[in-house]
């Protein structure tokens, strides 16, 4: 698959060809479901928690004799019955996480990234980098292009005038090619790939 490559003045800068493999496979929702839905719950805190009987401050002292008061009988303020008692059951701290074959994962992210490519929504840039770190010098480049919301790829490490030049503006994310994963190319409208990000995308993909 071939594609046309630009520069961040939006001009041309040839053309890269693109693995079949890797940007050509007809994308499977579930696949895609599963990766995402396992990414998230790792990222979950877990540390919900509330209050069992045991753990609620009251005296341990029954509250009112056993007989004759014309009420239920209670020993304890405590219990789950009344306001301010302790949670039957309720959430405790715990991980989310979930075992998912390293295949499925490997797979997920080749979807992913055919799933841009078809939609017509993969954009291959020349090369991501930037004079000096101004964020208002990439707004420029970035109206030209007329990219609101898009993730960055790129080779092995990110330019550092890009990536700070980009730190404040809300749409747009940049990732070194190890970081790429399917949450973060499917929550973005465009994928940006540099010629470097589409050579350690396929390596690490092969």
């Amino acid at each position: 698959m071939k594609i046309k490559a630009i520069n961040l003045e939006a001009a041309a800068a040839g053309q890269v060809d693109l693995s079949d493999e890797i940007f050509g496979l007809e994308p499977r929702a579930d696949i895609l479901h599963r990766v995402v839905r396992w990414q998230l719950a790792k990222r979950q805190a877990g540390t919900h928690s509330t209050l069992t009987r045991g753990e609620t401050s009251y005296s341990t002292k029954k509250i009112y004799r056993q007989k004759g008061t014309g009420g239920a009988r209670h020993g304890s303020r405590g219990v789950n019955l009344m306001r301010h008692g302790g949670t039957t059951k309720g959430p405790t701290p715990r991980s989310h996480a979930h075992d998912l074959p390293k295949a499925i994962r490997k797979l997920g992210l080749k979807l992913a990234l055919s799933s841009k490519a078809k939609a017509g929504t993969l954009i291959v840039l020349d090369e991501a980098k930037l004079s000096e770190p101004k964020t208002k010098m990439l707004v420029e480049k970035l109206g030209k292009l007329g990219w609101s919301k898009a993730l960055v790829i790129d080779g092995a490490s990110v330019d550092e005038n890009f990536a700070r030049a980009a730190r404040n503006l809300t749409g747009i994310d940049v990732l070194p090619s190890q970081g790429a994963n399917v949450y973060d190319i499917l929550r973005r409208d465009l994928l940006v790939v540099t010629k470097a990000g589409v050579e350690a995308l396929e390596a690490r993909l092969k």
